[in-house]
């Protein structure tokens, strides 16, 4: 794994923690992870298809005052961090030993 590609799943993972303690709003999440270029470079398409699907949904959930069946922000925080589990199993894989 890169360390830059690994430095910015860590940085993904903290700022997860803040959205979830409420100390990061929604949109600024999103926009701070739609810029991440080397994590996103160093996976597969198809997970920048799925992260930018759990952001477009984290938005969207944003504009409700209550939580939306749709858009559960409890629900997508968990499948941001299985997200980013994931993709640090892929890096993993693909870094030689």
């Amino acid at each position: 794994m890169s360390d830059t590609a690994s430095h910015e799943l860590q940085l993904l993972r903290e700022q997860l923690q803040q959205l979830q303690r409420g100390s990061m709003a929604a949109h600024a999440f999103s926009d701070a992870w739609r810029a991440r270029g080397a994590l996103l470079s160093a996976l597969p398409a198809r997970y920048s298809e799925v992260l930018f699907s759990l952001l477009d949904r984290l938005e969207a959930g944003a504009l409700f005052t209550e939580e939306s069946c749709s858009f559960s922000q409890k629900d997508l925080t968990d499948n941001l961090r299985m997200w980013a589990d994931k993709a640090e199993q892929q890096l993993m894989r693909e870094s030689p030993p």
